[in-house]
């Protein structure tokens, strides 16, 4: 008996076989991408307001055009300790939603957007699956370098985003 058929990675179980258009972004020495679709704006870094009692990736809030956003520290949510010092110049907010969320994401620094077609993608290597993995989509390949796709919604689930507002 031959079974014939293709399997997809997740990325592409995900969103289909076009081209993903990409944001990316550096944390340390490690570069990391989120769909463009997901993304707001970006603003350079400004004033937060801690929060009391916040949870430890929570930086605090920020007012936006009227909007109090919650902002989180990116290396502090993934437990990502790695890099060269930060440059405060570089520094970014990365705006992101989540349905009528919108959250605040601190990353060193925005590199560009970028289109990787799927057979560019692979699926996350079985070694690095567990704690807080099911948010790794996958690795892209650009040119040399591997860059790690983010499945924000679950970066962020559905307890973590009712504990922002309660923090904000």
């Amino acid at each position: 008996m031959e079974i014939t058929g293709t399997v997809q990675n997740p990325a592409e179980q995900k969103l289909g076989l076009t081209t993903l258009q990409m944001v990316s972004f550096t944390v340390g020495d490690e570069e990391f991408c989120v769909d463009i679709l997901k993304v707001q704006e970006i603003i350079r870094m400004v004033k937060i307001t801690h929060m009391p009692n916040a949870p430890e990736y929570v930086e605090g809030i920020i007012n936006l055009r009227n909007k109090v956003i919650p902002v989180i520290d990116f290396r502090k949510k993934m437990h990502f300790s790695g890099g060269t010092a930060l440059n405060e110049q570089e520094r970014r907010i990365v705006v992101v939603s989540f349905g009528k969320t919108l959250v605040g994401l601190i990353v060193d620094k925005v590199s560009q957007v970028m289109k990787i077609s799927p057979d560019h993608i692979t699926s996350t290597p079985e070694v690095i699956k567990g704690y807080d993995s099911e948010c790794l989509m996958g690795i892209g390949r650009v040119n040399e370098k591997l860059i790690v796709l983010l499945d924000l919604d679950k970066m962020f689930r559905q307890e973590d985003m009712e504990t922002l507002p309660q923090a904000a």
